[in-house]
């Protein structure tokens, strides 16, 4: 708490900027006064899973231009041991597939919340499904290509 303001941390990675990111900095927006949004570099990233698509720069510039957030800020290490002394944020909002991870901060006072994530929709799955049509396209590029040496090989013969 600063002052009598609620202070309210959420973080991320941020890649892909989807829905349900803004409905997650939307629902830490309405806990408290003041949204602290923490956007974790690449190299935290890297750190446990494939590295993001946009990159850092970016993905930090992005969360300051939306509406919500007050503060945007890089965010190096998963853990929130100093962030919460550093801050002074009362509540810790995340997306519930971290659920359990972040108890620990309950011990220093904060309030942790695990955002129900919307089924189907992730920065990972945006990739699998561009991914996936990209190799449809390229499957349907190859076959038009083959028909086209066809039609090509045919002309050939006929001469």
């Amino acid at each position: 708490m600063i002052g009598n303001k609620t202070v309210v941390y959420t973080s991320g990675t941020f890649d892909m900027l989807h829905i349900n990111h803004l409905k997650m900095i939307e629902y830490a927006r309405a806990l408290g006064d003041i949204l602290i949004v923490g956007v974790n570099t690449d190299e935290l990233v890297a750190s446990y899973k494939s590295e993001p698509i946009i990159p850092f720069e970016e993905r930090i510039a992005l969360m300051k231009a939306i509406k919500g957030p007050d503060i945007v800020i890089p965010q190096r290490s998963l853990d929130h041991t100093d962030k919460v002394a550093k801050l002074n944020f009362d509540i810790f909002v995340v997306g519930d597939d971290w659920t359990g991870k972040y108890d620990y901060l309950k011990e220093q006072g904060v309030q942790v919340v695990y955002f129900p994530y919307g089924a189907g929709i992730s920065s990972s799955n945006l990739k699998k499904r561009i991914y996936e049509k990209y190799e449809k396209m390229q499957q349907k590029a190859n076959s038009h290509l083959d028909s086209v040496g066809d039609i090509q090989e045919n002309k050939k013969k006929r001469k």
